[in-house]
């Protein structure tokens, strides 16, 4: 049961973390993970998760990112393919604490059924074992279905796939229609849409946070749990900058080396080329927050926050208060 559900959590997380943007307020990012949250400032990160007792494990830890100013690893595009890495890394660190946490108070309760006694701790290398596997798996599916099916799909139509702008315009948008009917399909499972509270949550504490405001509930209730930073955004960046990248290299690739052999081998050339895209809608994702009251703009970052009526839901008192804590923590 752990198995199948933390999985389909990790097939669900639109992009594991906000994405930090430099700008004069000073920005956070965050993560919801299981019965909480995960804030990364500038110098901490730190999460606080719900036990199923009402109590609340917070924990914290320094981290800088590696993106300092006067660096390569600051240079635009590079920057947000390693800051995709680095919120990769933490939010993996974050949700398998997080599963850990849920795991104990799940044992916990049998053990108090069945015998009243305490539960055995188990081995944690198992422990990190099974996540890890969980993990591989879903990774797996993700590229299956949302990368592999689409490619797999479009190349059999004779007329399409040998047009890099039709090949990749087709698949991204298969891509998108798959992934928006992925996250409508989680959205109805009930333990999904407690997730997508802390989705909620986390956003209403950093938009407080980012507006000098305290965090507050009575604060925090004011604000939208939407927001133009989230990562959901991010992906659907992501989905329409790989159309056009793709569709170059894909160009350029056959120009040069001649038609790809199969499926799996553009599949494989694409694969390369997800630290390119990655940073690219970073950059773009940076401007639209920067820019996001020009009209324009708005228009553009518009069908993100429509997403995010998908992946966020209104929070409750205690959901604002572990966003919070979380916040406090790693501010």
């Amino acid at each position: 049961m752990l198995f199948f559900k933390y999985t389909l959590w990790f097939l669900s997380m639109p992009a594991s973390i906000l994405l930090s943007i430099s700008a004069p307020k000073n920005k956070v990012g965050g993560q919801a993970i299981i019965e909480g949250v995960m804030m990364r400032g500038k110098e901490k990160v730190a999460w606080a998760v719900r036990r199923a007792n009402g109590g609340m494990v917070i924990e914290d830890q320094p981290f800088v990112s590696i993106c300092q100013p006067k660096t390569w690893y600051a240079l635009p595009i590079v920057r947000g393919a390693i800051n995709l890495y680095e919120s990769f890394k933490l939010g993996y660190k974050a949700l398998a604490r997080s599963a850990d946490i849920a795991a104990e108070d799940e044992q916990a309760a049998k053990a108090e059924q069945k015998t009243e006694e305490k539960p055995k701790k188990e081995n944690s290398v198992k422990e990190k074992l099974f996540f890890a596997a969980n993990m591989l798996l879903a990774l797996g599916i993700s590229i299956g279905l949302f990368m592999y099916a689409p490619m797999w799909t479009v190349n059999r139509i004779e007329f399409i796939k040998d047009s890099p702008l039709l090949f990749n315009l087709s698949a991204g948008v298969i891509r998108i229609f798959l992934f928006l009917t992925y996250l409508a399909a989680i959205s109805l499972w009930k333990e999904m849409r407690r997730v997508f509270e802390y989705h909620g949550a986390e956003h209403m504490a950093i938009f407080t946070y980012e507006d000098g405001k305290e965090l507050t509930i009575d604060n925090m209730s004011s604000y939208p749990t939407v927001h133009p930073r989230c990562g959901t955004s991010f992906l659907i960046l992501v989905g329409i900058s790989s159309i056009l990248l793709f569709t170059i290299i894909d160009a350029l690739y056959i120009q040069y080396f001649g038609q790809f052999v199969n499926v799996a081998h553009r599949l494989g050339v694409h694969l390369l080329l997800i630290p390119l895209v990655s940073g690219f809608s970073y950059e773009v994702l940076k401007l639209s927050d920067k820019y996001q009251r020009l009209p324009v703009v708005g228009l553009l970052i518009k069908p993100g926050l429509w997403l995010q009526k998908i992946t966020t839901r209104a929070p409750d008192n205690t959901q604002l208060e572990v966003a919070s804590t979380a916040l406090k923590a790693a501010a």
